[in-house]
């Protein structure tokens, strides 16, 4: 067939009706063999790429699997190495408290200087941890880090303000640990 306008001229092909040499009971070899041994390795050559691509698919959903078991697994040694991190700096500290505990009795100034020592050790691991304490006394209560347990009617702070703190909050890194258990004051004088 001839290059033309690109249209196929079908007034002299009746493809539905044409029969090939073999059909019609010519027994001379067949002129669409040719065609038929291309598209069956045509056929064969997809079938071979689409096997191949499965085979492909096959190995990397089992990669991204090991991946990911990985990652996790990963993650979890992480998780491991960084509580240990934070153990290690605990310990010395009670170390100090088993040292007190042994002490022979002595002064009470002692003791309460040895108890002061543990506090400042504690507080020294918390903020190398990244561990802050939430400010309260004298402050406005923020409900956000705040957790109020009684209301006292007081002129000694402003209203809204907490009065006293039963219970300190922790911040790790911006984010709330703990709230802090306080008193709120509630007056007139606003």
């Amino acid at each position: 067939m001839g290059k033309g306008n690109g249209k196929t001229d079908t007034t002299n092909l009746d493809l539905e009706h044409e029969l090939t040499a073999g059909e019609a009971g010519n027994d001379t070899p067949n002129a669409q063999e040719p065609v038929r041994k291309s598209e069956i390795s045509e056929a064969e050559k997809l079938k071979a790429e689409r096997d191949a691509l499965l085979d492909r698919l096959a190995r990397l959903q089992a990669e991204f699997d090991n991946a990911r078991k990985r990652a996790a697994r990963e993650q979890q040694e992480f998780r491991e190495f960084a509580a240990s991190d934070a153990l290690k700096g605990v310990l010395p500290i009670l170390d100090s408290l088993e040292r007190a505990l042994k002490a022979p009795g002595g002064e009470a100034g002692d003791f309460r200087n040895g108890v002061e020592l543990i506090y400042r050790q504690f507080q020294d691991v918390l903020q190398k941890q990244g561990v802050q304490p939430v400010a309260a006394v004298g402050q406005p209560f923020d409900p956000r880090v705040h957790e109020a347990v009684e209301m006292v009617d007081t002129d000694e702070v402003p209203d809204h303000h907490v009065l006293d703190e039963f219970q300190r909050g922790y911040k790790y890194k911006d984010r709330l640990l703990r709230p802090a258990m306080v008193r709120v004051a509630r007056n007139s004088r606003g």
